[in-house]
């Protein structure tokens, strides 16, 4: 399989039911980098068949309107395949794959999808995967999951099925360090790193939000997924960098650019000395700032 690169920039992934007409024929409106659409949580087990059965003209007509579509399948091996069968077709960006507690899974998705990309005239490695992890089995084996396929190209916590497995309530305590060890395995795997330390229904109170997404960011997390369509706004905000940030960076590499023709390895900058690390964080922040959501620049 060819991998895509370089891999996406999704700040915002707003889930919408995949069985809401209302909700649907607005969701290119609400401004998220990607759509997800939903046929896990969201769709009742009667109005799932209906739901996977007018996937693929769905996701055909979100594909035209521009942000990326994705969709969440469900768990287990019938529901799985069924959901792959309707999901993967032309204008399709990624999958969410949920419930992720072992590498295996990972890699026997990406086969099925490769097999449905060549039966229906897709380009190899088309479809990308976002890997859930949603319960503390998981994190034992989170390297090996996160390194599990090239088609992988981000993770994430789910918080609210994290705690309900963990007997627990929502909130820091209980989700800072499961959501920096997926961070951690993330970053080890070149994955796009998804997520906040809180409930993703977190909405009502949008100052609050906004504190919680600014602090993910700092944590190094680079996006998230959204319940709401007015989370869509501070995550595309707040997730990308500020002018003064972007001028910054650029000063950074500029000055490694003439300490490296001079023969040294740091220099100072504003009465701080500046080393390969924080060359390292300007170039992800000039990156950040060179946003493209698909992860395909456009062609001249």
């Amino acid at each position: 399989m060819t991998h895509p690169a370089p891999p996406p920039r999704w700040r915002s992934l707003l889930f919408v039911p995949a069985h809401v007409e209302r909700f649907l024929a607005r969701a290119h409106e609400r401004g998220a980098d990607g759509i997800i659409l939903d046929l896990e949580d969201a769709v009742p087990a009667g109005e799932k068949p209906a739901a996977r059965a007018a996937l693929a003209g769905r996701i055909a007509a979100l594909a035209v309107r521009g942000p990326a579509v994705l969709v969440r399948v469900n768990a287990g091996l019938r529901a799985l395949a069924a959901d792959l069968e309707a999901a993967v077709w032309p204008g399709l960006s990624g999958l969410v794959l949920p419930k992720v507690e072992e590498p295996a899974l990972v890699r026997a998705t990406s086969a099925a999808v490769a097999e449905l990309e060549q039966e229906r005239g897709m380009a190899p490695g088309t479809v990308r995967l976002l890997l859930q992890v949603e319960s503390p089995a998981a994190l034992f084996q989170l390297p090996a999951i996160a390194a599990a396929d090239p088609r992988s190209v981000a993770m994430t916590l789910g918080p609210e099925d994290f705690c309900a497995a963990l007997g627990a309530v929502p909130g820091p305590a209980s989700l800072l360090a499961p959501n920096l060890a997926v961070l951690m395995a993330a970053r080890a795997a070149g994955l796009l790193p998804l997520g906040f330390v809180g409930s993703i229904g977190q909405f009502q109170d949008l100052d609050a939000f906004r504190a919680t997404i600014a602090e993910a960011r700092r944590l190094g997390f680079r996006g998230a997924l959204a319940v709401h369509p007015a989370q869509v706004g501070i995550m595309n905000e707040v997730f990308a960098p500020e002018a003064a940030e972007i001028a910054w960076a650029r000063r950074v590499v500029e000055g490694d650019a003439q300490a490296r023709a001079e023969g040294r390895g740091a220099f100072q900058l504003d009465g701080r000395m500046v080393d390969p690390p924080v060359v390292r964080r300007a170039e992800e922040i000039l990156a950040l700032g060179d946003f493209c959501p698909s992860g395909v620049p456009p062609q001249p």
